[in-house]
């Protein structure tokens, strides 16, 4: 929590900082879309072994930029999130699939020429989670039962109910973006994000530490600017 609100300071001091400073270059407004891929895994504690979940991603986004390299962006989309086990030789097959809608806030760095330009975003994120679902082949509730499952590794979170549908975390991206037309323009974004929240209870007594979600996201996206 504490990592979250030095975020919020920052972004609001530069924010400050922009307003502050001279006004000469003129302020740029973006409307968009953006949709892709987005490939997950959780931070258990104690670790379990894991493969990238697939899944996908989208949002709507606004964005303001002055004309030189600083601006800011907010959206509000979906995302894809959870795990996949990997269960190594077992022939067997465990995924959960966490469906999240979220909101990120977003300093965003820009460089380049006016037709094509680089950029980083960085700063916090909220998700609500509104979907679990697993897809299992195996008796997952009871794998004590399981032939093939292997006795040496940790299931308790094959079933455990998710108690903290709300997460926070940090995100950062990079990206190139290809201006069409002066108003139209194309991106391509690679954004990491590492929740700070729990999903399942972490006090000393419980079974997990932490459990927080993380994910790598590629997304294409269309901006249209309004001013």
């Amino acid at each position: 929590m504490r990592l979250l609100k030095v975020l919020l300071v920052a972004v609001a001091s530069v924010v400050a900082f922009a307003a502050a400073a001279e006004t000469h270059y003129k302020p740029h407004v973006f409307i968009g879309a953006k949709g892709g891929l987005s490939m997950a895994q959780m931070s258990f504690s104690p670790s379990t072994k894991q493969l990238w979940n697939m899944g996908s991603t989208g949002a709507v986004t606004f964005r303001y930029s002055e004309e030189k390299i600083f601006g800011l962006i907010a959206e509000l989309g979906w995302v894809q999130r959870g795990w996949k086990e990997n269960f190594e030789l077992a022939p067997l097959s465990y995924r959960r699939t966490l469906t999240y809608i979220n909101l990120p806030l977003l300093t965003h760095i820009y460089f380049g020429s006016r037709r094509f330009k680089g950029f980083v975003n960085l700063g916090p994120q909220v998700s609500y989670m509104i979907g679990d679902k697993i897809g299992s082949d195996f008796d997952y509730e009871h794998p004590g039962t399981v032939k093939d499952f292997p006795r040496n590794r940790r299931y308790e979170q094959l079933a455990m109910e998710v108690k903290n549908k709300f997460d926070y975390g940090i995100c950062a991206g990079v990206g190139i973006e290809f201006y069409v037309q002066p108003r139209h323009s194309l991106t391509l974004e690679g954004r990491f994000y590492y929740g700070l929240g729990n999903i399942f209870p972490a006090a000393k007594a419980d079974v997990f530490g932490a459990s927080r979600p993380m994910s790598i996201e590629v997304t294409l996206g269309y901006n249209f600017r309004i001013k």
